[in-house]
């Protein structure tokens, strides 16, 4: 089994990279989301409410197999000629938009703790809603929701597994692979891609809840 390491670690290391860029893209995401939802025009905040409902209400496996055979096959969507390599975009995007839903729920939680009082004396100088929430709104609220924005990483790290339903050789599909191979060997082969998991979460959690105590915003 030692000759399968190389493997092991590769398929971790596309779970890291898969977390990575759709946590990028999902903070963006959602952001823009959350910004919808507060918007003073109400066209905004009903198509941002029905993103993050449906998105929500939808299991995560369904959005993959979308964007891998709906996009991918269906719809044609090519980043690369790469049929690997495509199917790895496509799992970003599904993840984006399936996390980008939480994000856009957490980062209005912190909105709402912003006091009404502070944009209001924004509005009164002559701020811009754009610029209300870029100044004075966002840079409370992301202070206030970095616990819960990172438990939405979590949650991202381990649903990296899901894009096992159309190919991404992660961590799971990797599993199951040497579940094949070594069939006298299942309970340790689970418990050390548990255990690698547990090393990629556990930390984040760890360094999240330190910045929420470090940066908190005193009321």
């Amino acid at each position: 089994m030692i000759d399968d390491l190389p493997l092991v670690l590769g398929a971790f290391w596309l779970t890291i990279r898969l977390t990575l860029a759709s946590a990028l893209a999902a903070l963006v995401l959602g952001t823009v989301l959350a910004a919808m939802r507060v918007s003073p025009l109400a066209v905004l905040r009903g198509a941002a409410a029905g993103y993050v409902t449906v998105l929500r209400n939808t299991p995560l496996t369904l959005v993959i197999v979308f964007c891998g055979l709906g996009l991918g096959l269906v719809l044609d969507v090519s980043f690369s000629g790469s049929l690997s390599v495509n199917y790895l975009w496509l799992s970003i995007i599904g993840l984006s938009a399936y996390t980008a839903a939480f994000v856009c729920e957490a980062i209005r939680a912190g909105i709402n703790t912003v006091p009404v009082g502070q944009a209001e004396a924004a509005r009164a100088l002559g701020l811009t809603f754009g610029q209300n929430l870029r100044y004075i709104v966002l840079p409370q609220a992301f202070r206030a929701v970095i616990a819960p924005l990172g438990s939405v990483l979590i949650a991202l790290t381990k649903n990296t597994t899901v894009a096992a339903a159309i190919g991404v050789a992660e961590a799971s599909l990797t599993m199951k692979t040497l579940f094949e191979r070594h069939q006298e060997a299942v309970v340790p082969i689970f418990f050390g891609f548990a255990l690698g998991f547990l090393v990629l979460t556990l930390p984040v959690g760890l360094v999240f809840g330190r910045l929420a105590r470090r940066l908190a915003v005193a009321r």
